[in-house]
């Protein structure tokens, strides 16, 4: 332990005490009082909240299924393929006019208020939400609780937080303070769903964001137990690992389960295109969808709604080999006419449905390989679970937790930690967005940067002083004061006869000249030399790092195709302004791609290439003439993502990220050049 003294001379230690002491002190203030008390009032509220749920999905279900579908089955046995259409009928209206928010499975609506609107999130979708996926799933639509928990606590506490005005960082914590009381009541899982708010939500795994987390999360499960009780969501054996050549087997099961994962995704998002695609009013989709879910089960009966007890059924060994191959599909395909079709409800539990059934049939497959050495059937399967969700949801240390906690079981964590870290790994080698980030992808909206990224979507051209004025060499200091004279620069690139760089010159080098007694000093004879540049087409990252490192104040931009040719200069100010105005524009992008998705029917996204022929080529976006109802998302130049502005040029490569008409491709295409529907 050292010593430091402090104002008076007196020695005082540092370490582990005054480290206690600066953290009780921070738990002792007001802020964190408040917090503290903030926090407890998000998880009782969510707690309430998934109690509701609850109620209102048990209502539903007894509505739907017992007193209706009763009645239907009585006319024809398949006269229960009607029940989810009625379901469809209700929620369609109810979202679409009163919470769009609330279709799908919601979870990337509030990682995109996090990250991009300081965590604000209208009132009514909290309960829209709620009600929508009751009535969803309680008319057999195939979706889990997830997604509804997450929302409706999230709305909590974004409500609260803003009804006390409070700034967006403590409305962001706020809002996973809900989205974990949210999860832990809904699925007896305090501790997962601490980890899903700071893995999945926050993407931030502080311990100041910890510790209210979990007070919210531990406040949700109090009351959740109070009314709910404190069973395990699944009752399964116990199992365990039979044999260390297991483990082989496991990370075979994990890699499974990350390309049925991808999988998974895909048909969500190409339901989700195929009903956009259709030219009907939105509120009538969700019947179309929740019809062919009914035609569905009227021979997979276990499709309908959440599907713990079919789950259940897997782990214990009820269902037949094929049975549990064909409900892997047919999950899959009937969760994503659900919410493609603009149902609402979560991918949680369908995500625990499709890897039961899946690591059912692989541990069938191994225990008639290798009896002696396997566990029974159920322990893949439990396994599969955790496996599927991670590599659905890219979120590893979620899947882990709440599969323990869900089930109760630990003598299996070490092959689930395996199979779910593998699948997890696999799933975003084979795709970079997770069955959450690809909705928001789709829009231009990128979670994974969050604010420091913004830096490298900006290009120097974009935030440069363009046409700066160079002086020759032969340039006197009298001349070189003058010119700092009439301006604000810091510094003035200097240039040879031919027009290239060779030095640049600051406002202190020409004052110290003339205080040395220098006054008849040239440009060339005080420059700096041979000076750190940067290229109009690179990053502002790459730029402000060369500004940090050389500790200089500006940087001269060359052109990139005429080596040394000063086109500009960037200043520290420049970048700053520039970062700025990238943080304001980003959820206006946002923003006014959802005000056009609603107000052109089917608006789509796409992709277009800028070919070196086209009229978009070399050009200022400002200049183009696109399309009615179009607009530009995002350039994609290389590894970089670039947010458009009326000053951005396009280039030969680059490619545009465009929302439009469904009809507009051709037209895009004649701008740009070549180009695909994302």
């Amino acid at each position: 332990m050292s010593e430091r003294h402090n104002a008076t001379g007196t020695p005082t230690q540092t370490g582990g005490r005054p480290l206690l002491t600066r953290v009780a002190r921070y738990w002792r203030s007001p802020a964190a009082t408040a917090l503290v008390v903030m926090a407890v009032a998000v998880g009782i509220a969510a707690g309430y909240g998934a109690v509701c749920f609850h109620w209102l999905l048990a209502k539903s279900d007894y509505v739907f299924f017992v007193l209706l579908g009763g009645k239907l089955r009585q006319l024809s046995p398949y006269a229960v393929l009607l029940v989810p259409a009625l379901g469809g009928l209700l929620v369609g209206p109810l979202v679409y006019f009163v919470a769009r928010e609330a279709r799908g499975h919601g979870v990337p609506e509030i990682m995109l208020a996090v990250a991009h609107q300081g965590g604000r999130i209208r009132a009514r979708v909290a309960l829209i939400k709620g009600l929508a996926a009751a009535l969803t799933i309680g008319s057999g639509g195939s979706a889990g609780q997830h997604g509804p928990a997450v929302q409706i606590g999230s709305g909590l506490g974004s409500l609260l937080a803003q009804r006390l005005r409070l700034p967006a960082e403590r409305t962001r914590l706020l809002v996973a303070c809900g989205a974990a009381g949210g999860i832990a009541a809904t699925f007896n899982a305090p501790i997962g769903g601490v980890i899903f708010a700071l893995e999945v939500i926050l993407r931030n795994f502080s311990t100041r964001s910890f510790g209210f987390v979990v007070i919210s999360s531990v406040s949700a499960v109090v009351i959740a137990h109070m009314y709910l009780g404190d069973a395990a969501v699944i009752d399964v054996p116990r199992y365990f690992l039979v044999s260390a050549w297991e483990f082989p087997l496991y990370l075979a099961l994990g890699a499974a389960a990350a390309v049925t994962a991808r999988g998974f995704i895909w048909a969500l998002y190409a339901a989700d295109d195929l009903f956009e695609n259709w030219r009907l009013p939105e509120y009538l989709k969700p019947a179309i969808g929740g019809l062919a879910v009914g035609v569905i089960g009227v021979w997979f009966p276990r499709v309908f709604g959440i599907g713990y007890d079919a789950t259940e059924a897997a782990l214990t060994g009820w269902i037949a080999l094929g049975i549990m191959a064909a409900l892997v599909l047919v999950k899959i395909v009937g969760t994503s006419l659900s919410l493609g079709s603009g149902g609402s409800g979560g991918v949680f539990a369908p995500s625990l449905f499709v890897g039961a059934m899946l690591g059912g049939v692989f541990g069938r497959a191994v225990n008639a390989a290798w009896p002696d050495v396997t566990a029974p059937a159920g322990a893949y399967g439990l396994v599969g679970m955790g496996a599927l969700f991670a590599g659905v949801a890219h979120a590893p240390m979620t899947a882990i937790i709440i599969l323990f906690e869900m089930t109760g079981d630990y003598r299996i964590i070490g092959p689930l930690m395996v199979a779910c870290v593998v699948s997890s790994l696999l799933s975003e080698f084979l795709g970079r967005e997770s069955i959450y980030t690809r909705k928001l992808a789709r829009r231009g909206v990128d979670v994974f940067g969050a604010e420091p990224d913004l830096l490298d979507a900006i290009a120097v051209r974009d935030a440069m002083v363009a046409d700066t004025a160079a002086l020759p060499q032969s340039a006197t200091v009298q001349e070189l004061l003058a010119m700092f004279a009439r301006g604000d620069a810091a510094s003035i690139p200097v240039v040879d006869r031919r027009g290239v760089l060779i030095g640049i010159v600051s406002r202190s080098d020409a004052e110290s000249a003339v205080l040395h007694g220098s006054p008849d000093a040239t440009a060339g004879d005080i420059m700096t030399p041979d000076p750190v540049t940067c290229s109009a087409d690179e990053s502002l990252t790459l730029a402000l790092q060369r500004l940090t490192s050389r500790d200089v104040a500006a940087l001269p931009v060359v052109d990139p195709d005429e080596t040394g040719r000063v086109v500009g200069m960037l200043r520290r100010r420049d970048i700053i302004a520039a970062y700025d105005r990238a943080r304001r524009e980003r959820p206006e992008i946002v923003a006014r791609v959802d005000r056009l998705r609603e107000s052109v029917a089917g608006a789509r996204v796409f992709e277009v290439e800028v070919l070196g022929g086209s009229t978009a080529a070399n050009i200022q976006v400002r200049d183009l003439s696109l399309p009615a109802d179009t607009l530009l998302v995002a350039v994609r130049r290389g590894e970089r993502t670039l947010i458009p502005r009326g000053d951005t040029v396009l280039r030969p490569g680059d490619r545009i990220v465009a929302v439009a008409e469904p009809g507009q491709l051709e037209a895009l295409r004649d701008v740009f050049g070549l180009g695909r529907e994302e």
